[in-house]
């Protein structure tokens, strides 16, 4: 609710918000930093996620195993990721132990020292999660399908980098970085759950409120522009993985809650007609899903399935039909209904939990510099129409704009994509 929120602005631009929860016994705290893999240079791909590794390798006043036992000792639970557009150190803690908590992340945050042969230790442990995530072909297709649809745009880089810009990275460029996009005005401090706003705010304040604001690396990013490709990588596995993806809203779009229904209803839970239809009456799939992900200015809906080789065109006809069903709004009130009702209740239940609750902080501010009540979420999906919902189905799956990545033992002469063509 609005009266247990708060939000402090420092003078260098570094915010603080707060969204008290008084039946909480935890606190779920996130540092939060308004830059991720998008901001990288084409050559030093993969640098904000070894920051992120780096961070916790030591200071002037902790050694790394220091950082580590800190971490334990508190009984919490700790853990950082980096993303297309932000990077977030995060943990939750008892509330008894936020003090601690504030003052071992501001020292990491701040006084972090990235030394030479840590960072030479760690960038080997970067490549062997590189190798892990391409040995892994039902993660690592969502990464090629990426590259396959933003094409030579930022947002298109794995996040993890290549092997070889990760092999490169120098303790100069890590600091460099750190200097122009930790800047304060892109920090944003988020916590939830048993927690007092003005005590957080002193907490921090003599940490971060003395960071000068001298090197923010500020930039207009061109929103990419998509090119509808199909790409196959042959590989010998027991199973081919695909992954169609159609341009969606951003994530401040008008049209993001009709189109959250709408891949709901067409991949989004067990229910769905993807699932129903692949999974459950034919048996062609052990996993068939879809899904949106929205950035600041543009979004994707991918929908990714693991099948037999033999069965492709099948599936891809099955997708065509599926889809072209809702375009015509076939059956499609009750399931609408039924979206509305499943992702209220997700909302809902999200709320309960104080990690959600930080995460959401952080993200609204991002986006809307505002808090976003769980009321006006529901009001918002609660007032999509049959037409919002068929209008998005006909605008993200028009004719030409669906990009098709293929991965696993393929033939690509024997794949007919007619059925896709809207």
């Amino acid at each position: 609710m609005l009266k247990n929120y708060k939000k402090t602005v420092f003078d260098n631009g570094t915010k603080v918000i707060t969204e008290s929860v008084s039946n909480a016994k935890s606190v779920s705290l996130g540092v939060w930093v308004n830059a991720g893999s998008r901001d990288e240079l084409d050559k030093e791909r993969g640098i904000f996620h070894l920051i992120e590794h780096m961070i916790f390798k030591g200071t002037k006043s902790r050694s790394a195993i220091q950082i580590a036992k800190d971490l334990d000792a508190i009984g919490g639970f700790s853990n950082a990721f980096t993303g297309k557009e932000q990077t977030c150190f995060h943990a939750r803690v008892l509330d008894k132990h936020l003090q601690f908590l504030t003052d071992l992340f501001s020292d990491i945050f701040i006084n972090s020292i990235f030394v030479e042969k840590d960072l030479e230790l760690e960038k080997s442990v970067v490549l062997q999660e590189i190798s892990m995530m391409e040995d892994t072909p039902d993660e690592y297709v969502h990464v090629l399908s990426d590259q396959t649809f933003w094409g030579g745009d930022p947002l298109g880089r794995p996040i993890l980098g290549t092997k070889e810009t990760v092999s490169k990275i120098t303790r100069k460029e890590i600091l460099d970085y750190v200097s122009r996009f930790y800047s304060p005005e892109r920090v944003v401090i988020a916590a939830a759950g048993n927690v007092n706003h003005d005590h957080l705010v002193d907490y921090f304040r003599s940490f971060l409120e003395p960071l000068p604001d001298e090197n923010n690396a500020s930039q207009t990013m061109p929103t990419p522009l998509v090119t509808p490709t199909v790409s196959f990588y042959p590989r010998e596995l027991e199973q081919v993985h695909l992954c169609l993806c159609a341009q969606a809203s951003s994530l401040s779009g008008e049209k993001r809650f009709a189109e959250a229904i709408f891949n709901t209803i067409l991949g989004g839970n067990m229910s769905s007609r993807l699932f129903q239809e692949i999974r459950e009456k034919r048996g062609l799939a052990y996993s068939v899903y879809s899904y949106i992900s929205a950035y600041i200015d543009t979004g994707l809906l991918r929908i990714y399935l693991a099948i037999d080789k033999k069965e492709i065109n099948r599936v891809l006809e099955l997708i065509g039909l599926l889809i072209k069903g809702i375009q015509n709004g076939d059956h499609l009130e009750g399931d609408i209904a039924s979206a509305k009702e499943y992702l209220e209740g997700g909302i809902l239940l999200g709320a309960e939990n104080t990690g959600n609750l930080m995460m959401r902080l952080a993200k609204n501010e991002f986006i809307f510099e505002r808090y976003i009540s769980y009321e006006e979420l529901i009001k918002e999906l609660e007032k999509v129409t049959l037409d919002e919902v068929i209008g998005v189905a006909k605008e993200i799956f028009s004719s030409g704009k669906v990009s098709i990545t293929v991965l696993g033992p393929v033939d690509r002469d024997k794949i007919a994509l007619d059925p896709l063509n809207f």
